[in-house]
């Protein structure tokens, strides 16, 4: 719980420090309501870099990883970020989790050592704004329609619901029309150009997940996203290729390597890394890039903090097939303004027309309210993914 500062480098002096190149001094992770962890790099030229290592769920364990990690960081340059990815990298999502957010800090320091938003050390940007989209209907997904509209009069052109609360792999065609009934609902009250994007959350099995996509092809989804869990891809992989819904899918996946297979099979048209979970921006840039080269889209998964947020959005300002960003403003389980809260000018976040601008200060663009953090730290969280089960007592996917 709270701030944990993880390791320390002795101190040098002003002379010390131009002949040699910046280096890392301490790492401090925190762990901020509602389920987030947040990270500080601290350099010995007073650069301070941020980052959000987190796995859903497992906010303690990823914090012990960015301990870890910390020995082979601490002293070292912050600059030379394809090294230190490298020497840290091992797979899983634990471990890519906390370099995630290790990575997202020496952006962040890199920008701010150069005056320079980490976009334009990537290449520039290829757009000034992206289309984002808000959740409706909770964990259980009800009164979508009025949600939907309400949040169409708040400015955003989509938003995204889970599909179904649980499902059997074999279940009632009264669960299937309620699905249907709640999408045509808000079909009705938004109209034919407002973005639907539907997520079946891993809570699908293949046999259901089948009548689903073809029930739902009616209604001109945005997307369906993760329609079976991305370990089941293959068993529905000729679904997906011949429905004329776009299909996402990628939350679960935390590499270029984890990619490769799911990109080329040309049964998904959106992938979905997530900058805290995938590597942080260097490898979540890399899977962009080579879903590019495939001719698939980008929509970066965040239903996270700020920190994640502003990564996102340097990723994006730089990738041509990015078409959408998620964020956590009105999603069900952050029900205060924590997102904004944690920064110090809420306005960088800057939402119009069912658009967000990229942020353009140097680094990823924020200042973190760093008082703020500290004393919500305090606070602390345990969050964990709920349990469901079925009727009968077995597991549920949530």
């Amino acid at each position: 719980m709270g701030a944990h500062k993880l390791n320390t480098a002795p101190s040098t002096t002003k002379s010390e420090r131009k002949a040699r190149p910046m280096k890392i001094t301490s790492m401090t992770t925190y762990t901020v309501p509602p389920r987030w962890l947040f990270l500080k790099i601290e350099t010995d030229e007073g650069i301070v870099g941020w980052g959000e290592p987190i796995i859903e769920g497992k906010a303690a364990t990823v914090a012990a990883a960015v301990d870890e990690l910390s020995d082979l960081l601490i002293g070292k340059d912050p600059a030379n970020i394809e090294d230190l990815w490298t020497i840290m990298y091992r797979g899983g999502p634990i471990l890519m989790s906390a370099i995630s957010g290790i990575d997202q800090a020496l952006w962040d320091i890199k920008g701010k050592a150069l005056g320079q938003p980490v976009h334009q050390l990537l290449g520039g940007k290829v757009r000034d704004r992206i289309r984002t989209y808000s959740w409706i209907g909770g964990d259980r997904p009800g009164d979508t329609a009025a949600a939907a509209l309400e949040t169409k009069n708040r400015g955003f052109t989509a938003v995204k619901m889970n599909a179904t609360d649980e499902l059997q792999f074999i279940d009632s065609y009264t669960k299937v029309d309620q699905v249907i009934e709640n999408v045509q609902a808000i079909r009705e009250a938004t109209g034919e150009d407002f973005g639907i994007g539907v997520d079946f959350h891993g809570r699908v099995h293949k046999p259901m997940a089948k009548v689903l996509i073809k029930e739902l092809e009616p209604y001109r989804l945005l997307f369906i996203e993760e329609p079976v869990l991305s370990e089941h891809f293959g068993s529905l992989r000729d679904v997906m290729a011949n429905t004329a819904t776009p299909i996402a899918l990628g939350e679960r996946l935390f590499s270029r390597w984890d990619f490769r297979e799911v990109i080329a099979s040309g049964a998904v048209d959106i992938i979905q890394p997530d900058v805290s979970h995938a590597g942080g921006i260097t490898e979540t840039r890399k899977i962009a890039m080579m879903a590019e080269a495939y001719d698939v889209a980008l929509a970066l998964h965040c239903p996270l903090g700020p920190i994640a947020l502003a990564s996102c959005l340097q990723v994006d300002a730089g990738s041509y097939n990015a078409f959408i960003q998620e964020q956590s403003l009105g999603i069900h389980y952050n029900t205060s303004n924590d997102l904004l809260d944690y920064v110090t000018d809420p306005s960088v976040f800057n939402y119009d027309d069912g658009m967000i601008y990229i942020p353009s200060g140097p680094g990823l663009g924020i200042e973190v309210n760093e008082e703020y953090v500290i004393e919500r730290s305090a606070e602390g969280h345990r969050w964990r993914n709920p349990i469901w089960r079925h009727a009968d007592g077995s597991f549920a996917e949530w």
